[in-house]
């Protein structure tokens, strides 16, 4: 069997290569290293430095591909506000042309790793039945993409499913990227000796999943002929904390005394945002494996061997004004 990983350098998606290379898989897959990292790759992949947009490229590089899993994006929900057309570029036309290749070499099954900003500012837990209410760019984006995956799949005769993971967090995560990954950015500053920064109250909630526990339930919907046309929430419905609480927890792991900086809020972001896994567990046996203090454990671990680094800069602000945070405009980080 060949499978192709897009985002196959970034944190999902070389993690899920890694997987698929224990199984004796064929692995291949693109990147276009702007968000992912060679050394997340091992060298039995066959690698792409590609951009998802470059259809005639990425349609090249799948021939003879059984499976395709895309989850490459650029996953800054925080700042499609501000920079809406690069982020809405790269989920949408990028997703389009990865749908497009994909079916063009007749592949069995494409899986779409969504986002839970895909149900925005309702009721939680969310479920794969509530009707989604996406409140920024970064979670229309998604949707469309979802949507055209669905139209093209019903035209063409291509197997897909839909995962919505929420909140990942282990290793080969990348923690130097000032726009993205909570939990990472705090464990970064505070190996520099620097105070983490809070947006709004920080009273704002979240559940966090595992990368280990993400894989296994790509795995099913990859492979898994009963399981098709579905879209499936992946992560904890347990573990839902504040971001006050999660600086406390990473804090007193790291022996950290200093307070976070509180900074304003952040504009469009969601207050509560947590999913059921109901429908995971029955299709999936979903279960939670490693719980959130495990998980940060590994984290920590992860990027206390690899060294703290300077937060890069590597998207544009396409929006600055009174309404941008400082922490961006200014470059905090």
């Amino acid at each position: 069997m060949h499978i192709f990983i897009t985002g196959v350098a970034g944190f999902l998606g070389s993690n899920l290569a890694d997987f698929y290379l224990k199984k004796n898989f064929k692995v291949s897959g693109n990147d276009n290293l702007i968000g992912g990292d060679l050394d997340n790759i091992d060298k039995r992949v066959k690698f792409y430095k590609i951009d998802c947009e470059d259809l005639e490229s990425v349609s090249e590089a799948m021939k003879g591909v059984d499976l395709v899993c895309h989850t490459a994006a650029y996953a800054h929900e925080g700042l499609s506000s501000f920079s809406p057309k690069l982020i809405c570029s790269n989920n949408v036309t990028g997703s389009t042309s990865v749908f497009t290749a994909a079916i063009r070499n007749n592949v069995k099954r494409i899986v779409f790793c969504s986002s839970m900003a895909r149900y925005g500012n309702i009721l939680t837990p969310f479920k794969e039945t509530d009707k989604i209410n996406p409140v920024d760019p970064y979670g229309v984006s998604k949707v469309a993409a979802e949507n055209i995956l669905k139209i093209l799949s019903r035209t063409h005769g291509v197997e897909y499913n839909i995962a919505v993971p929420h909140n990942i967090i282990g290793p080969k995560q990348k923690y130097d990227d000032p726009f993205r990954n909570v939990a990472s950015i705090m464990i970064n500053l505070i190996l520099q000796d620097r105070q983490p920064v809070i947006y709004g109250d920080g009273k704002q909630k979240r559940s966090f999943s595992d990368i280990e526990d993400c894989i296994y339930c790509l795995d099913k919907m990859l492979t898994d002929p009963k399981i098709k046309s579905e879209t499936i929430n992946i992560g904890p419905d347990e573990g839902f904390i504040s971001i006050n609480e999660l600086y406390g927890i990473i804090s007193n792991k790291m022996k950290f005394n200093k307070s976070a900086i509180y900074v304003s809020d952040r504009p469009n972001e969601v207050k509560y945002a947590n999913c059921s896994s109901e429908k995971a567990r029955k299709l999936l046996n979903y279960k939670t494996s490693v719980n959130l203090d495990q998980s940060l454990d590994r984290l920590i671990e992860y990027i206390n061997l690899r060294g703290p680094k300077k937060f890069e800069y590597n998207y544009e602000l396409e929006i600055k004004n009174e309404k941008t945070p400082k922490t961006w405009k200014e470059k905090f980080f």
